[in-house]
């Protein structure tokens, strides 16, 4: 037999397997599926079109659990409050295993050493970032934002979305790996800038795709884990062995087993701290700017406590930011409103959802943005409200029924007050150092993601000045 006709037995054989699996009558406690005719891909090119909007789409047409068959997996979605609590609670379902291959792929840590490090460094960032804690960067997160505003003169025009990078990356990199580890001064930082962004940009395409089909990816992560090598050389160098003055990346070399993929989980650290608090920021402010009566009502706050805006460069404590409640209020309004588009756990053990059995080795997935835009939960959801977060109990870290941005459970990110704090305080700063003029209207978030807090489709310029 020549290569052809092997070639075309092959295919053809292929083919009757496809056909095969695609023609089983459906098991009657599945939930529906759309699966595409194209093995393998299934409904993935009608899916990565635009997901946020299949995901609705299928909720109307299907109903609240409906499952998806693209690149060969199976993804189960929930959408309805039996779903939520299962997906929140259930000890079915396994967080590792679910999130394994996207690590593996975006940072190319081996399973194995996933699995090992998982939990003790879950726990390690949970307590090191936890509440309690929190006061422990607030003084100089404080000063790195000063430091990296004044570098902004006292006018200009600006794409809101760099000037916010131009302050929080530096400021927020030189908080967790320490003073000028990672390259942060201006002839340096564009390069690393430039790699970060087409790294963190197609992060959700290489997390599913081989590298070699995401080569200019793959360039930007390889020279990202070369400069972090040298990072974790210095921090390596300069751990002190009082745990209070190390960095969290001190703490996280402290703690893992695999060093020589200390640079790996550098990387990992770094997208986690950078990818979701910089577009949440961007929210936060463009949302307050084209909001004339929360502005003002803002700057009135930030006079009470500091007195008149932009003479000095204030300090700013935890009781200050409690005085300030609004903002906080604001951010967590961008955040419900521009949530991630799915966080996703791995059925390990058959679950049942309704009348529905979800079968091993499915994907369980929940779209924070959509639950967010539950009505139910959410009354008015689609209108930026402020104010509905008065009835959450912030002082006991409770959030909003409903409100599922940071996951829940005990896989909730261990990282989110700190979060949002350094979001609550990039605000103030800017509020009370500058006056600003939105010289565009806020665009539409970009529905093309389900990974990570939604991009704006577009640039949204702002005029900005010291205050007198």
């Amino acid at each position: 037999m020549d290569i052809t006709m092997a070639v075309l037995l092959v295919l053809v054989l292929g083919l009757l397997m496809v056909k095969f699996a695609l023609f089983q009558p459906r098991n009657p406690n599945s939930p529906p599926c759309i699966s595409g005719w194209i093995p393998w891909l299934g409904a993935a090119f009608q899916f990565g079109k635009a997901p946020l909007e299949f995901i609705e789409q299928a909720r109307v047409k299907y109903g609240p659990i409906f499952t998806v068959f693209a690149l060969g997996n199976r993804f189960t979605f929930v959408t309805e409050e039996e779903g939520i609590e299962a997906f929140l609670t259930s000890k079915d379902i396994d967080f590792e295993q679910a999130v394994q291959q996207t690590v593996q792929r975006t940072t190319s840590v081996p399973a194995e050493i996933f699995y090992l490090n998982h939990s003790r460094l879950y726990s390690m960032m949970k307590g090191k970032m936890g509440t309690s804690r929190l006061y422990l960067f607030a003084r100089t997160l404080c000063q790195e934002l000063h430091e990296h505003m004044d570098y902004l003169g006292t006018a200009g025009t600006e794409n809101l979305s760099d000037l916010i990078r131009s302050v929080m990356y530096p400021a927020t990199v030189n908080i967790l790996f320490g003073k000028d580890v990672c390259p942060t001064n201006k002839s340096d930082i564009k390069e690393f800038e430039e790699h970060f962004q087409k790294y963190d940009e197609d992060f959700e395409y290489g997390s599913q795709m081989p590298e070699y089909f995401m080569r200019k990816w793959s360039k930007s992560k390889k020279w990202l884990l070369k400069v972090l090598e040298k990072v974790v050389a210095d921090a390596e160098r300069a751990n002190p062995s009082e745990s209070n003055s190390k960095t969290l990346l001190q703490h996280l070399l402290d703690n893992l087993h695999g060093k020589h993929l200390a640079p790996n989980y550098a990387l990992l650290l770094l997208w986690a701290s950078q990818a979701n608090a910089m577009p949440v920021a961007f929210w936060t402010l463009a949302f307050i700017l084209s909001h004339p009566s929360i502005y003002k009502n803002i700057m009135e706050d930030l006079v009470s406590v500091f007195g008149k805006a932009g003479k000095e460069n204030i300090e700013i404590s935890e009781d200050d930011l409690k005085k300030l409640i609004l903002i906080k209020w604001c951010t967590l309004e961008a955040i419900r409103l521009r949530s991630p588009g799915a966080i996703t756990k791995k059925v390990v053990t058959p679950i049942k959802i309704q009348t529905f059995t979800i079968p091993a080795g499915d994907m369980l997935m929940l779209s924070p943005y959509w639950v967010h835009r539950n009505p139910k939960y959410f009354p008015d959801p689609e209108t930026f409200k402020p104010d509905r977060w008065k009835e959450a109990n912030l002082e006991k870290n409770a959030f909003l029924d409903g409100f599922v941005a940071f996951g829940g459970g005990k896989h909730q990110c261990p990282g989110r007050w700190l979060a949002i704090m350094e979001v609550h305080m990039l605000v103030v700063l800017f509020l009370y150092k500058y006056e600003f003029i939105l010289l565009d209207p806020v665009p539409k978030e970009s529905l093309l993601h389900l990974v990570g807090t939604q991009q704006p489709m577009g640039a949204c310029r702002v005029q900005y000045k010291l205050r007198q």
